[in-house]
C-alpha cells in the first residue's frame, strides 16, 4: 500500500487573529491583546516560539494564541505527525520513540501512543468522508470479515467498502460472527449510504443478511470458482465405481456423475451470458433431486452429496452474474470480484497487525485500521492531511 501523507506543518510567524472569548459561558466578541510571552517547543526544527496573550474585558478571563502547528502542549503538531507515521509504518512504539531520540526529538514511548490514540480516535467513522468523496450516494456495498487478536482474544471486524472506486466505508468491531449479527451490521452500512446492490464472498451469512435488506447480491466469482474447482475434484474421486451404490439408485453411472461435475465446474468458472447457465443447472440437479436424505446417525450418500451441490450451485448462479446486469444510475459496474474489500483488509488492517504480537485494547484496533484506511482513502495526489487529526 502506498501511502501519501503531509505531516502538520509549523510556521512560527502565522496566528489565528482570535474572533472572541473562547469560553462558552461568555460570548463576547471583543479581546484585549496583552503581552508576547515565548514558549519552548519540542520540534525537528523549531525550538521555540512566541504565543500571545489576550484577555477578555467582559470576563476577565485570559487565554493564548499559538502559531499554526503550536498548542498548549510542548511537543508541536509535526512531531506528533512524524511520530504517527513512523508508527503506521510498521514500527513498535518503543521503536518511534528511539527514533525520535535519535534526531535530536525525544518523546516518550508513552507520548508515542497517547498521540497515535489520539489520531486514531479522531477518526469515528470512514462514511462521512467516503460519501463525500463520491459525490453523494454509493450504490455498491462490498463486505466482508476478518479477526484480529487482541488481550488474548480474537475480535471480529467487519470491513465495508465502495467496490466500485475501492474507498472504505467503514472498519467496525461485531460482537459476534453469527447471521444475526452479520445481517444488522449490513443493514445498517447499507442504509447510511442508500446502497443498492450488494457484493461478499461465498459465505451464507451474507446471502442471508441480502435477501433479509432485500438487497441484490453479487457474491465473488474468485471465491466461487475456487470453492466449486475443490469440491468437483472430491466429489469426482468419491462417484468413482459408486462406492455406496447411491447413484444407481437414481439411474446415474459414475461416468455420467464426472461429466455432469465438470460441467458445473465450466459453468461457474466461464459463466456464460444468458439464461443457459441457470438452466442446465437446473437439468443436471434434477438427476440428484430423488437422492434421499440420510437419516440421524448416517452419513450423506454420494448421490446425496451431489444432490446438494448442485442444486447449491443452481441456487447461486442468479448471485453469481449479477455483475453482467446490474448498473449504477451514473453507469457504475461491478468486476464480479470482492477484492475492494481483500485490498481494504490487507492494506488496512493485517499490513500493520502482522508487525505485532496482538492488540492491547478494542480502540487500539478499531483507531489504528481506521486511520491506516482513511489515509488509503485520501484522493491521489492530494494526500492525507494529518494536520486535522492532530491539534
Amino acid at each position: 500500500m502506498r501511502l501519501r501523507i503531509v505531516p502538520p506543518q509549523v510556521r512560527p510567524t502565522e496566528y489565528a487573529e482570535p474572533t472572541g472569548c473562547p469560553y462558552p459561558d461568555c460570548g463576547s466578541r471583543h479581546v484585549q491583546f496583552r503581552q508576547a510571552v515565548p514558549k519552548a517547543v519540542r520540534d525537528p526544527y523549531v525550538h521555540g516560539v512566541i504565543a500571545y496573550r489576550y484577555q477578555c474585558p467582559r470576563c476577565g478571563h485570559t487565554f493564548r494564541v499559538y502559531p499554526t502547528g503550536i498548542s498548549q502542549d510542548q511537543t508541536s503538531a509535526r512531531l506528533k505527525g512524524l511520530a504517527v507515521v513512523f508508527y503506521v509504518l510498521g514500527m513498535s512504539y518503543g521503536a518511534v520513540s528511539l527514533a525520535l531520540n535519535a534526531i535530536g526529538c525525544p518523546l516518550s514511548k508513552v507520548a508515542v501512543y497517547n498521540t497515535v490514540q489520539a489520531a486514531g480516535a479522531a477518526i469515528t467513522g470512514l462514511r462521512r468522508t467516503a460519501i463525500g468523496r463520491g459525490g453523494g450516494r454509493i450504490r455498491a456495498l462490498g463486505v466482508d470479515l476478518t479477526s484480529v487478536r487482541c488481550h488474548g482474544e480474537w475480535v471480529t471486524l467487519g470491513v465495508s467498502v465502495d467496490p466500485v472506486s475501492g474507498i472504505v466505508l467503514s472498519i467496525d468491531v461485531l460482537a459476534e460472527s453469527d447471521a444475526a449479527t452479520i445481517s444488522e451490521w449490513v443493514g445498517e452500512v447499507a442504509a447510511a449510504i442508500g446502497a443498492e446492490v450488494l457484493v461478499s464472498d461465498d459465505a451464507d451469512v451474507f446471502k442471508i443478511a441480502a435477501d433479509d435488506h432485500g438487497l441484490p447480491h453479487q457474491v465473488c466469482k474468485k471465491h466461487v470458482g475456487d470453492n466449486t474447482e475443490r469440491l468437483v475434484a472430491e466429489l469426482s474421486e468419491a462417484v468413482a465405481g459408486d462406492p455406496d451404490g447411491s447413484l444407481a439408485l437414481v439411474d446415474v453411472t459414475p461416468e455420467q456423475a464426472k461429466k455432469d461435475l465438470a460441467e458445473v465446474l465450466r459453468l461457474v468458472q466461464e459463466r456464460p451470458a444468458g439464461p443457459d447457465g441457470g438452466t442446465k443447472l437446473a437439468e443436471i440437479h434434477q438427476r440428484y433431486a430423488r437422492a434421499r436424505p440420510p437419516t440421524a446417525g448416517q452419513t450423506w450418500s454420494v448421490a446425496y452429496r451431489l444432490r446438494m451441490f448442485t442444486l447449491d450451485r443452481w441456487e447461486l448462479w442468479p448471485r453469481l452474474i449479477r455483475y453482467r446486469t446490474w448498473e449504477g444510475t451514473e453507469g457504475e459496474r461491478l468486476d464480479g470480484t470482492n477484492n475492494a474489500c481483500e485490498r481494504a483488509i490487507g492494506w488496512g488492517v493485517k499490513e500493520r497487525y502482522r508487525t505485532m504480537r496482538g492488540y492491547k485494547q478494542e480502540r487500539s484496533v478499531l483507531g489504528v485500521s481506521r486511520l491506516l484506511a482513511a489515509m488509503g482513502n485520501a484522493p491521489p495526489g492530494a494526500g492525507f492531511a494529518l494536520a486535522g487529526l492532530i491539534g
